[in-house]
């Protein structure tokens, strides 16, 4: 009996297996019909977009986080006030995944769906649609507000400071600061049109009908997986991440803000030996701008007007004094420096001042002098320049250069017709959030000049600040002419190349006025040519860093045979160290090499190579290669914080921002069952579970009947061995 219940058991498992081996191969066999697809991509579609995240500083987090293992709503559209109420007050089948356009994406809005709404809203949708927007911007209305000089003065009621309850008073009145707060749901952009159609027609099919009922039928959902390990504040995550790393190494739950600010000379500094590496009398005239943005969401967001247009503007600059000062003849030199950072409450700019402070700036691997704050004469910082034809002159205390720039930027306009407008200097402490307010966090009287104008950018710090907002437009005119040489200012406005009140123009005009007023401080006397700026400059530089990285400007800085890099501009985050940010320093420390760096003639590509640096061998502008004496380096950008273990974190010194790590994010949509087909599944499930289990018992109690097969071998039954 027990050999041909074994025999029959094999026969079965012979059968059972001939069976998987031929459902296995008709699935690879296209042609006879049948194609494998696995479950999951039946059940859910895919969403591309941007999340936003989380950051933190010494004392608050801010920013967004899903559930471990990711967030699930019903997709409702926003559409006005009342389907936000429909959420708050009725809310018939939650949690809910609101859909909004950037028109409802307001402060009162957001706000009201996380603290009215915050049991029934588990994820939230932001959707394109820029038409009809007037404003948008999630940065506070007083950016770094508890990082500047206004922090750390006195101020009587009267004095001038930055309000966030006055817009009149603030560098940022369309600011609604949905970027410092904290929000217990991921929140997902959607920004492409194929991508919303998806989201628009599952809605429409599944959930736009019969809202008091829906509870009843399934329903369209989103799930998005966005979990940000960090929690709290800056302090107690690093220690959080420090004491995990005695036990878990490589564990880490956030990483401090950094990146690199990119500086060059205009004229090279002398190599000592390093026994003579001392601080000595060189004069130094700074000029400076900051080269980074920020947006709620990961890899969104181009900060063209609040900050391409400045670094745009210093590019240019440092450009035509290049061109137009080939000797130091004056014993002073200039110091282009772009901070990378500021967004955070100026992390790049406190760096440099606490390595001027220390002695650590430049490093030692440049084998040149130390600089000081003593050595800087002046400095220049470029604020934003939202409208680039009217300049003003800012300083914290009394300043005679204040003035003196002040006089020479109408002079300088009356004589070239720049058409560019300028007052006196404003004395006041609501400065611009500028990294001169670092210096000047320091030092009140330290020789501040700040250029900027009144804020006009409504989408400032937001993923609607591209090249749509400048209304810029690719010139692409560098075939035909040389953007490396200056640009002759008789040739008048360039309408035949840029058309009517082109940014390119305004660009030039003001980077011009600014280079020349910067020449006859320098000289002494005014600059006596008809050569500004170059327009063909500016316009491939904005192409750059706003449309594609793979641009005749970038190519022109690397090596003549190497391979095209992806079409897209870099990214001006600044992010960890352990990202692709650095792309944007990278780009910038090379076009100043080839802007600033001194050709040297007869010099083939390996004699070049052998000269190391600051020698660098590049395409140029005809592409063939040329080798180039280059001044720029770059410095760390990583607040002084980090730098003492015994930091006090909430004694706003330092910036303290650090980002939280994260494992996955994604998204997608599918078909959430109603609750009545939830409990009819889990009801069959269990009456399929207890027939399993009762005709298990009947067969297993019935195995002799139902496996004899009326065999007669006298062979006898196997007995149950001896325990032992």
């Amino acid at each position: 009996m027990f050999s041909m219940r074994r025999q029959t058991a094999v026969k079965w498992c012979s059968y059972w297996w001939w069976f998987v081996i031929v459902f296995f191969v008709v699935l690879q066999q296209p042609e006879l019909g049948a194609n494998g697809q696995r479950m999951k991509d039946n059940m859910y579609i895919s969403v591309n977009g941007a999340h936003c995240f989380r950051r933190l500083n010494g004392t608050h987090m801010t920013g967004c986080s899903s559930k471990n293992g990711g967030s699930v709503g019903v997709l409702h559209l926003i559409s006005g006030k009342e389907d936000i109420d429909f959420i708050v007050h009725k809310h018939p089948s939650p949690p809910y995944a609101p859909i909004l356009l950037p028109a409802l994406y307001t402060r009162e809005n957001i706000l009201r769906l996380r603290d009215e709404a915050a049991p029934y809203v588990s994820v939230l949708v932001l959707m394109n649609n820029a038409s009809g927007l007037e404003q948008f911007s999630q940065e506070s209305r007083c950016p770094n507000q508890y990082s500047g000089l206004a922090s750390v003065m006195s101020l009587s009621a009267d004095e001038q400071r930055c309000s966030v309850d006055r817009a009149e008073d603030s560098w940022n009145p369309w600011g609604n600061g949905l970027l410092q707060e904290n929000f217990p749901f991921p929140i997902f952009y959607v920004a492409s049109v194929s991508e919303m159609e998806k989201l628009l027609e599952c809605y429409e099919k599944f959930n736009a009908n019969d809202l008091e009922h829906q509870h009843r039928r399934s329903l369209c959902a989103i799930e998005v997986k966005a979990f940000m390990s960090a929690a709290v504040s800056t302090d107690i995550c690093m220690r959080r991440s420090e004491s995990y790393n005695s036990l878990i190494p490589a564990t880490k739950y956030c990483d401090p803000l950094q990146g690199k600010n990119v500086y060059a000379t205009l004229f090279p500094r002398p190599v000592v030996p390093e026994e003579q590496r001392v601080e000595g009398p060189e004069r130094i005239v700074l000029v400076s701008t900051r080269t980074d943005t920020t947006t709620m969401f990961d890899g969104v967001g181009l900060g063209a007007m609040d900050s391409v247009v400045p670094f745009t503007v210093l590019i240019a600059v440092a450009h035509f004094l290049a061109r137009a000062l080939p000797n130091n003849d004056r014993n002073v030199n200039v110091l282009f420096l772009f901070f990378n950072g500021e967004s955070y409450d100026y992390i790049g700019s406190q760096r440099f001042v606490y390595d001027l402070q220390t002695g650590a700036f430049p490093s030692r691997s440049t084998q040149t002098k130390p600089i000081t704050l003593d050595n800087i004469e002046l400095m220049i910082d470029i604020g934003s320049l939202d409208d680039l034809t009217e300049l003003q002159v800012y300083h914290a205390a009394p300043q005679p250069m204040a003035t003196k720039i002040a006089k020479l930027l109408p002079k300088i306009n009356l004589k070239y017709e720049f058409g560019i407008r300028s007052g006196p200097p404003v004395l006041t402490s609501n400065l611009p959030p500028v990294a001169a307010q670092s210096f000047l966090r320091e030092n009140i009287t330290f020789p501040v000049v700040i250029i900027a104008s009144k804020p006009g950018n409504r989408y400032y710090h937001s993923i609607y600040d591209d090249q749509e907002n400048l209304r810029y437009r690719y010139g692409n005119h560098s075939r035909k002419y040389d953007f490396t040489q200056l640009e002759n200012l008789e040739l008048g406005n360039r309408t035949d190349l840029y058309g009517d009140d082109s940014v390119q123009m305004r660009i030039r005009n003001a980077s011009t006025l600014i280079g020349m007023s910067i020449y006859e401080l320098l000289v002494g006397r005014a600059f006596d040519q008809q050569n500004g700026t170059n327009s063909v400059l500016i316009d491939e530089f904005l192409h750059c860093f706003l449309e594609s990285a793979d641009c005749p400007l970038f190519r022109a800085t690397v090596k003549p045979d190497a391979p095209r890099v992806y079409p897209a501009p870099p990214s001006r985050y600044i992010s960890v160290h352990t990202t692709i940010t650095a792309e944007s320093t990278g780009w910038t420390y090379r076009v100043l090499g080839l802007l600033l760096g001194q050709l040297v003639e007869n010099v083939t590509k390996a004699e070049c190579g052998a000269l190391h640096l600051p020698y660098q061998w590049m395409a140029g502008y005809g592409g063939a290669g040329e080798c180039r004496r280059t001044t720029q380096n770059m410095s760390l950008a990583l607040s002084p914080a980090f730098l003492n273990d015994t930091y006090d974190f909430t004694s706003y010194r330092y910036s303290t921002w650090t980002e939280s790590t994260w494992s996955d994010m994604s998204a997608r949509i599918f078909l959430r069952p109603s609750p009545a087909h939830e409990t009819l599944t889990l009801s069959i499930g269990i009456v399929v579970m207890v027939i399993s289990f009762v005709l298990v018992f009947l067969i297993n109690s019935r195995s002799d009947v139902l496996f004899n097969q009326g065999s007669t071998s006298s062979i006898p039954i196997a007995t149950q061995p001896t325990q032992c």
